[in-house]
């Protein structure tokens, strides 16, 4: 039987839990999810969880901070004036910032009349993330790569 491999594409549905057992993303009800193993398309610790898996396989999955969404940074939480954001921002709400010439995307944490506090890094740092998982499908990597 195939076995996942890096290089291929895999299609999996899954439910992430937070540590306290708060659901923050599920496939159910929906189409499964599409990735290729190894291409950075998801986080490290799902990604290598995937390998070896096989079709109709069901895993429970922890995957820590570091190979989740990373560590959170303070340096890359700050305080901008209210006015520097578009109108109609609410707390929650992912922008596209610049530093220099590279993007970022940050999300507005807090907001008051004058300032706002705003967050580069991603909602999920910090946090151990439990995934379940199964394997839906695997297409095989081309021979010719």
């Amino acid at each position: 039987m195939n076995h996942a491999q890096k290089g291929d594409t895999v299609r999996i549905h899954f439910t992430g839990r937070l540590e306290n057992g708060a659901v923050f993303g599920s496939s159910e009800n929906e189409e499964p999810v599409q990735l290729t193993l190894g291409s950075e398309q998801m986080i490290v610790g799902l990604d290598r969880a995937l390998v070896g898996m096989q079709v109709g396989e069901k895993k429970t999955i922890t995957v820590s901070a570091a190979e989740g969404f990373g560590l959170r940074r303070p340096e890359l939480q700050q305080q901008v004036p209210r006015a520097a954001l578009p109108e109609g921002v609410k707390v929650g709400d992912r922008l596209l910032a610049r530093t220099g010439e590279t993007p970022l995307y940050v999300w507005v944490r807090a907001l008051d009349e004058e300032t706002a506090i705003v967050d580069g890094n991603h909602p999920l740092a910090g946090q151990t993330l439990t995934f379940d998982v199964e394997l839906v499908s695997i297409e095989p990597a081309s021979s010719e790569e």
